[in-house]
Order: structure tokens, then sequence, then C-alpha cells
């Protein structure tokens, strides 16, 4: 009677714990396909960027660098985030965002041990960033974007070889590195014949390399040879468009990986001084304003701190005030009149008049 019994409990036992196995399998499989599943930065609007950790403090860091980032891609220029009125915009990255995500990089450090990176993945909102842009008047990188051919040799200390598309590993890093700065780089398929072009890399014969190119489209060249040196390794870099060499440069870093992306660097500036366009907006040196409906100290204080706090106003300066009106003289960011009216339009504090007098802009304070 009492084996009866405890058999009996078995049976239920492992009933439900098959039961709750059946319930878990759905749970499992999406922890599954969310492991699988490793979030990525695509396209110009999205950016990765490593965190310390996922506190709210470290994201909102890390929106900014991604932001950042995005703005270096549409614009091509890497010093973006110091033009006027980018570095407060980038305190509000959160203001474009559209979603975000994290990543666990696993590595190896040099010395062998283990190492994990945990990687912020940002989302902007086109319309948002380019609205930006356009209000600052950044210049514009137009696309499509071209996609250089890379030449690049690498001696590791046992003579030269070409990386062609079957060592597209040995190029990672220049390829990522082309990929954060808005752009992609190409590699030749390696056959025989531009395997022994090495030598022609090797003395920078830039012609002969031209020539060997010409099969493949944009007739554009990133010519790179990778060595080691004193301290580390170095990279000489020559970039050829149709013919004529743009830009030509050295780096060197203890790491080859590092050395090696420096030529995506310097193709990005190249490609952005040809390429980019100056920003839509007028750029006055500065403008004088007039603003109405003020009908207390409190809101003189209110519209001049507001003011004060645009990124595209970078200096303003009270010409005349009564009781009807308040003339101001503001230095406007690149974006101009056109980049400082689409700022106001987004907070609805001041409302543009029409028909101002003597042509002034005129704006009115809006109550809330």
């Amino acid at each position: 009677m009492q084996g009866r019994a405890i058999r009996a409990v078995r049976r239920v036992g492992v009933r439900l714990a098959c039961a709750a196995l059946l319930a878990a399998l759905p749970l499992l499989a999406l922890a599954q396909r969310v492991e699988g599943e490793r979030a990525q930065a695509s396209g110009l609007y999205q950016a990765e960027v490593p965190v310390r950790s996922q506190t709210e403090a470290e994201r909102d860091a890390g929106l900014g660098r991604a932001l950042a980032q995005v703005l270096g891609k549409l614009t091509g220029d890497r010093a973006v985030a110091g033009r006027p009125g980018v570095r407060e915009e980038l305190a509000k990255a959160k203001d474009y965002l559209a979603g975000f995500d994290y990543r666990q990089d696993e590595g190896v450090s040099a010395s062998g041990v283990p190492t994990f990176q945990t990687v912020l993945v940002a989302r902007f909102r086109p319309e948002a960033v380019d609205d930006l842009v356009d209000m600052l008047g950044l210049p514009v990188w137009p696309e499509p974007r071209p996609k250089p051919v890379l030449w690049l040799a690498i001696d590791d200390g046992s003579g030269p070889r070409l990386v062609g598309l079957g060592q597209v590993n040995a190029a990672r890093s220049i390829l990522d590195a082309a990929k954060a700065r808005g752009y992609a780089l190409g590699l030749p398929a390696g056959n025989a014949a531009e395997q022994a072009a090495v030598g022609a890399i090797w003395r920078g014969d830039t012609g002969a390399i031209a020539t060997l190119s010409a099969r493949y489209s944009p007739p554009m060249q990133l010519i790179g040879k990778l060595y080691r040196s004193t301290g580390g390794w170095q990279a000489d870099w020559q970039f050829v468009d149709r013919g004529k060499l743009l830009a030509k440069w050295s780096n060197t870093h203890p790491d080859a990986r590092r050395a090696m992306a420096g030529g995506a660097e310097g193709a990005a500036d190249a490609l952005f001084k040809r390429y980019a366009r100056a920003g839509s907006g007028a750029a006055p040196a500065s403008v004088r304003v007039r603003i109405e409906g003020l009908a207390s100290g409190d809101d003189y204080l209110r519209v001049v701190g507001y003011l004060n706090g645009l990124s595209s106003v970078r200096a303003l300066r009270p010409l005349a005030a009564s009781p009807q009106a308040l003339d101001l003289e503001l230095d406007l960011a690149g974006g101009g009149l056109a980049g400082f009216n689409r700022m106001l339009a987004r907070a609805g504090l001041l409302q543009a008049q029409e028909g101002a007098e003597g042509g002034m802009p005129t704006y009115r304070l809006v109550r809330p």
C-alpha cells in the first residue's frame, strides 16, 4: 500500500515536471533567439559605442557619443562634434532616439586573458537627425557614397602579401572603421595577377594599381602597406580618385588592427574634403530680431534664458527695450536664420510673425 502511494506520488511529480518543461519551452526558445540575434548597427542613422555598464547615466553618455558618430557619418566630418551648436545637442541625444539595444562582445587580451565589453547599439530617427543637420547648417556628404577598392599588402615578417576577398577577416578592422565613418571599402578578388601586384603596392606605384583596378568600380583606390616597425606597426597610405592622388599619410600603433584602421579614417577625410556639400542654411555673422508680447520682467528673463540655451545661438546682445517689444542682436550658428526658425518651431515658445515692420524678423511670446 505504501509502495503504491509512493509510485503514485512519483507519477504525479513526473507529470508536473513534464508540464513545467513544456511550459518553459517557448521561453527557452525565445531566450535562444535573443542570444542568437546580436544587436548590430546598420545604416547611417545607427551607431554602436562601448559602455561600462547599463546604468542610465552611462547610457545617456553613450547616446551622446553615438549621435556624434551618426553626425560624423552623415557629414563626413570626424570633428563635427566641435562645430558650433553640436555639443549642446549631443547632450539631448535622447530627443533624437528611436530605440537602443545592448550587446556583449567577448575577446582575448594581448596576454591571453578573456575580455568582455558591453556595447550600446543606438538607433536614431532619420527625420529628426536630418532636421538637426539643417538647423545647424552642417555639411552634408551626399549619397550614394563611393566604395573605393582597398589594395592592402601586409608584411608580418615573412614577406608582403595581398589581402583579397579570401582574407576578409584580416582586414576586418579597416572595413569596420570605414563603416563607422559612413562608407564601405571593397576588396579585390585576389587572383594570381593581383597577388603579383604586391610589389607595386610596396613601392607606391599608384598608376600600376589603378590600371589593375580598372575592372572594379568606382575608379578609386585606397592603397596601403602594413609592416612591423619600432614599437609596433606602421601603415603607409595613398588615396587615388580617377588617377589623381588626393591624399598620402602614414600612421603607427602598437596594435596592427589600429594601425590598419587609420587607412579608413584618412580615406574618409579625403572623401569629405572632395565631395561634402556646405550646409544649406544661411550663415550671417549676426541678425537683429524683435520679440513682442513681453508683459513683465519675468517674461524678459524667460525669453533671454531660453534663447541663451539654444544650440543655434552663439551670443545674444539686447539692443532696445520698450513696453511693446524687445530688440536683440543674435550671433547664430551655421544654420543661420532658417535654422534658428526651425529650432524655435520645435519648442513653440516664440511664434514667428508675418509682415514684420522694416523687414526685421519678429516673434511673439506664446503664453501657456
